[in-house]
């Protein structure tokens, strides 16, 4: 019996960015330098495919820093920590490893800054998200008050209107923090922002590959974890183009084929924590269903490129 053909328009730039990239080299690295176990706090980045991976080679996950024992490198996840966590390793002279994004370090900067110079901070993010949760960690307690949509920065109430900035999670979706901080403007005419916004390159390059597809896909699978916020960004930006079926899927194994059914073009995208093997997979599942044609839909060219810390690359400066 023939296949039925589906084509399949595949988002590109998609998968891991530079930071994903850098914090799991950094922890493989360290496995190579130190040897198992290296411990790590939280999940490197929001895949458990590339945290059950690194796990297999001696990686050791754990939620906190009392979890780690004495004489064992830890590694800070690609989201970031609050400050009181290198504090806490440097007092019990751990030797640790920073994977936090440079992007993510950046916004902690910026939230230094304005703490420093007396700015109250509104900081655009989603509560409880390990990023969220660091970048608030760096500045002292009450410094900043999360706003997490629309309707909260229409409501939000602060001290001194004219003494106010704001910050941004890394990973959200463009459209939407573009339209809290247009409302966070109108509101507050002297608010301080960011030179350059803090919605990373990858989020920003992902979310247009994702628009440049979406009405042409029956459906649309983004291929990331649940806990992923720029992965459940691109369902969601999905959705708003107008592409009614967009699925988060971990593995190929979670793709709910009765949905897929009456569909003739598949969108196919991935979380910028999600490995490319993952799309492969998928993709090989999709031909064991349909006759697939492959359409490679090109976006931005990324060449962002992170340095590793100076004690995985030989320099003589060390962290921890």
């Amino acid at each position: 019996m023939s296949k039925k053909p589906l084509t399949v328009l595949l988002a590109n730039p998609r998968g891991f960015c530079a930071g994903v990239e850098r914090a799991i080299e950094i922890v493989e690295r360290a496995l190579q330098k130190y040897g198992a176990p290296v411990y790590v706090r939280h999940e490197i980045v929001h895949n458990r495919f590339v945290v059950e991976s690194l796990e297999s080679k001696g990686a050791v996950f754990v939620e906190e820093l009392d979890e780690v024992p004495e004489d064992v490198p830890v590694i800070f996840s690609a989201h970031g920590v609050p400050k009181e966590v290198p504090e806490e390793a440097e007092r019990r002279e751990l030797f640790y490893l920073d994977a936090t994004c440079p992007l993510v370090s950046k916004v902690h900067r910026e939230a230094e800054r304005h703490a420093r110079i007396g700015h109250q901070i509104l900081l655009i993010g989603h509560a409880g998200h390990p990023e969220v949760v660091g970048t608030m960690g760096q500045v002292p307690e009450g410094s900043i008050l999360l706003v997490e949509d629309v309707a909260e920065a229409e409501r939000i109430d602060v001290k001194d209107p004219d003494n106010l900035a704001y910050i941004t999670q890394t990973t959200l979706s463009v459209d939407d923090t573009s339209e809290i901080i247009a409302v966070l403007r109108r509101r507050f005419p002297k608010i301080n922002g960011p030179k350059k916004e803090d919605i990373c390159y990858a989020t920003t390059n992902r979310q247009e590959a994702v628009k440049s597809i979406a009405q042409n896909c029956d459906a649309l699978l983004v291929v990331g974890a649940p806990n992923s916020s720029n992965s459940q960004r691109l369902v969601e930006v999905a959705h708003r183009e107008g592409c009614k079926t967009a699925l988060l899927v971990q593995r190929a194994a979670d793709i709910d084929w009765a949905q897929l059914a009456d569909i003739s073009t598949l969108g196919l995208t991935a979380g910028a924590s999600a490995p490319e093997v993952l799309v492969e997979e998928v993709l090989e599942a999709c031909r064991s269903q349909f006759d697939v044609q492959v359409q490679e839909v090109s976006g931005a060219v990324e060449d962002v490129i992170f340095k590793l810390p100076k004690a995985l690359t030989g320099d003589k400066a060390a962290t921890g």
